[in-house]
């Protein structure tokens, strides 16, 4: 059956920009997730069939592909365009293209190239990674010179066309049968002269700055996460446009909290007071303390899970819990009376009835070495 196109799936026009996909993808996400669909089929089908759109169209170079070529151009067993075969062809259509089609070749203008992409690694609290934030950061990027319009000629001039590759970018070389083409020595394969450069960027195109860049970072992202910001990486050679921006979120580690995906885990020491005649105690949450009973004969390591205090997943689905560690704490700097009732609390137990584990582990031991 034939895939349905993945602008349709997700109910947006070509042009979307990353914000309205993503908005999107989380209503269909949402609507459709197996958590809030158990036992539907049709409903499992459609959120897979967002998933897959989105994990495309939010992917800069798998969407140029799948403009360009539909859904061959992102799918690998189609061959063709989805990216090796595809590279293999062009390198083959570089070398031998001026062979049968009579030379000309491509002119340089006709591939439309874009600026590079900038990575920003941006380290985040556990509290902002949860509940998201907006934060401000400053990246050092190459923008258009704004004295030339990014044309790298002095004002009042223009770059004229390279003598040599007449604008192509390339020059042949004629080797036997075969024609074979290299970036033109002159200009640096851009296929353009500037005779007058610019001042203010000395011909290149562009200069140096640091931008300002306000991020909205989505509630539960997690460390590994990334978000892309289109257009605001480095302008292109010659004023083409601009490559993208990929923040990396990395969230510092908590004094209080782990988190293991959705799920938040936190140690809660308690006295074996408390531990053995049960009680209340306060606990941490990021939206506060809470009270957790402590029920009587409560041993080390025992797990209390509080439903709905952990994490949201940034793709939707069930709140997470927070799963509370008890350990109980063994008392110290004990005065000569507490030692003392101590003894005499110790001397009153019966091994076999007040501490079963105890008593079932020597009685292994025993078996062991017998």
């Amino acid at each position: 059956m034939s895939k349905r196109d993945y602008y349709e799936v997700l109910g947006v026009a070509k042009d979307a920009s990353d914000a309205e996909l993503k908005k999107a993808y989380r209503r269909l996400a949402m609507k459709f997730h197996p958590d809030r669909n158990p036992d539907d089929a049709e409903a499992e089908a459609k959120f897979k069939e967002a998933k897959e759109a989105y994990e495309i169209l939010s992917d800069a170079q798998k969407r140029g592909a799948y403009d360009q070529f539909g859904h061959a151009g992102v799918d690998p067993s189609a061959g063709g365009h989805g990216g090796g075969a595809g590279d293999f062809g062009d390198i083959f259509g570089d070398i031998f293209g001026d062979i049968f089609s009579g030379g000309g070749g491509r002119r340089r203008g006709s591939q439309q190239s874009r600026g590079a992409d900038l990575s920003y690694t941006l380290e985040l609290e556990l509290e902002d990674a949860v509940k998201g934030t907006e934060v401000q950061i400053k990246v050092p990027t190459l923008v258009a010179c704004k004295t030339c319009d990014g044309s790298g000629a002095k004002p009042g001039t223009k770059p004229t066309e390279c003598s040599m590759c007449g604008g192509v970018g390339q020059v042949r070389m004629q080797q036997g049968f075969f024609s074979v083409q290299q970036t033109c020595p002159r200009c640096h394969g851009t296929g353009r002269m500037i005779s007058d450069p610019c001042s203010s960027c000395r011909g290149r195109g562009r200069v140096e700055e640091e931008k300002t860049l306000s991020v909205k970072i989505p509630a539960g992202v997690d460390t590994g996460d990334r978000i892309r910001l289109a257009g605001e990486g480095e302008v292109g050679a010659g004023g083409t446009p601009p490559g993208d921006l990929y923040v990396q979120v990395a969230v510092r580690e908590h004094h209080l909290f782990k988190r293991d995906g959705k799920h938040l885990y936190c140690d809660v020491p308690i006295s074996f007071v408390d531990a053995a005649l049960g009680g209340e105690i306060e606990v941490p949450t990021l939206d506060g303390r809470v009270k957790l009973k402590v029920p009587a004969e409560t041993q080390t390591g025992k797990l209390f899970r509080l439903r709905g205090k952990g994490v949201v997943p940034v793709r939707g689905g069930s709140t997470g819990d927070l799963i509370c560690h008890v350990v109980i704490e063994t008392p110290v700097h004990l005065n000569k009376k507490q030692k003392d009732l101590l003894r005499a609390f110790h001397d009153s137990l019966v091994e076999a009835k007040h501490a079963p584990k105890k008593q079932s582990w020597f009685d292994n031991v025993k078996t062991f070495f017998n």
